[in-house]
């Protein structure tokens, strides 16, 4: 559906202007529901729609289509289901909540209420389980920025940087939804003018500004996924924070890239958008300032223009945004992320998370971490309560948004919201 086709949509449920979920977006998640089932969910509006129950009202059908797929804890069995399928269901949605004739408007009172449920009384849970992670380097502003802070602007691109999309194996075990609190980590640091380490929790801790795109299933084991075939294998993008604690990362590093500063979590929002809500927001990214390898080689529009923002809240403050970026900024493009991924043969699984690495934009407010927004804490960051930061603090709570706007069209990610609890004592 192209945005001439769908810009008028409107559902009879109703949705206020600028709403993050009108009918036409129709992300997925795993809803928790008051009598303690789960099941998986979409939203329009501020309902959110079971559709284990209108699955089972008979209205929901698709090809391969059963009730195990949709009342299973994670989605990762869903999205195994072939795209012919999940466009099937995409189109039916639209029809039952567009069309008052198409049968879920005229269902017994208790039955739609059943099915169509206010947002607050849904627990939003992590919506798949991912078997693998893995975080990826693809903001050339980003890394150029961390690597003047580290080794100067005539050194700040590593050699390999602008020939292929750097990335490493994260901890998918300690990702988290939206709302779950996270604990300051403990871990070894270099303390200012000194030689050796102590063990201390995390002085540095940091956020970091990112979108993860999920992946479908993939290829057998040994069968790369080449760059013009990529966008088959993605379901679709949630919002990711890539918490940092900068200082552990420092020390730990070198040789073998990011342990413990890293992997103590990640948080995720609660709703996948799929690429087909994407397509009217389709636009095309950086030129590459390299001649790129073969595989790597894409043409026409690859990337998504999605608006970006990120909050800290003080425990006793106000929100202030102290970030605007925007998904466009990647140098690097999802297919090429994932056709580098593979290239050796490596294989994917439906539910894997792939992240961007942090989101920087060229100006100083598009900067997606503290780390660059404080430039290494010689430039504090002043928020609505006059308290200052150059990295986060027990108690503050950092909100991830993302939105796609276009004409009369706009779609929204929600939100990635964790706050930062004092480390547990050792």
């Amino acid at each position: 559906m192209h945005i001439r086709e769908v810009k008028n949509l409107k559902s009879w449920i109703e949705v206020s202007p600028k709403h993050p979920f009108p009918v036409y977006n129709l992300p997925y998640g795993i809803g928790l529901f008051e009598d303690g089932t789960h099941s998986a969910v979409t939203r329009i509006g501020d309902f959110i729609i079971n559709l284990s129950l209108l699955f089972q009202s008979g209205l929901l059908r698709a090809d391969g289509l059963t009730l195990k797929h949709l009342a299973a804890e994670y989605l990762n069995d869903y999205i195994a289901l072939p795209k012919a399928t999940h466009l099937a269901v995409r189109e039916r949605l639209i029809e039952l909540f567009t069309d008052t004739h198409a049968g879920l408007y005229k269902l017994d009172e208790e039955l739609k209420n059943s099915i169509l449920v206010p947002h607050e009384k849904v627990k939003m849970l992590l919506p798949v389980k991912p078997g693998d992670y893995t975080d990826f380097y693809s903001s050339k502003e980003h890394a150029t920025n961390v690597g003047i802070m580290f080794r100067g602007p005539e050194n700040a691109l590593m050699p390999n940087w602008l020939h292929m999309p750097i990335a490493y194996h994260g901890r998918s075990s300690s990702i988290v939804v939206s709302g779950t609190d996270l604990h300051r980590p403990w871990g070894q640091i270099v303390p200012p003018n000194a030689e050796n380490p102590i063990f201390s929790p995390s002085k540095q801790l940091d956020f970091e500004l990112e979108v993860a795109f999920v992946t479908r299933s993939g290829k057998p084991l040994g069968q790369p996924i080449k760059v013009d075939e990529a966008e088959e294998y993605i379901f679709g993008l949630v919002l990711f924070n890539d918490w940092s604690a900068r200082d552990i990362q420092k020390w730990e590093y070198q040789p073998l890239g990011p342990f413990l500063g890293k992997n103590f979590g990640s948080t995720i929002s609660p709703w996948i958008v799929t690429l087909e809500a994407l397509e009217p927001f389709r636009c095309a990214g950086p030129t590459p300032e390299k001649e790129l390898l073969p595989y790597l080689q894409t043409s026409g529009e690859k990337t998504f223009d999605i608006h970006l923002e990120v909050d800290i809240a003080p425990s006793d403050g106000k929100p202030t945004t102290v970030c605007r970026s925007n998904f466009k900024y990647l140098y690097w493009n999802m297919s090429q992320q994932l056709a580098h991924h593979t290239v050796n043969g490596c294989n994917i699984q439906a539910g894997d998370m792939m992240a961007s690495g942090t989101i920087s934009g060229p100006t100083p407010d598009s900067f997606g971490s503290m780390l660059e927004l404080a430039w290494k804490g010689t430039k504090p960051v002043k928020l609505e309560d006059g308290s200052e930061r150059t990295f986060i603090l027990d108690g503050d709570t950092i909100i991830i948004r993302g939105y796609c706007e276009r004409e009369d069209l706009y779609i929204g990610f929600g939100e990635a919201t964790t706050t930062i609890l004092p480390a547990i004592d050792y």
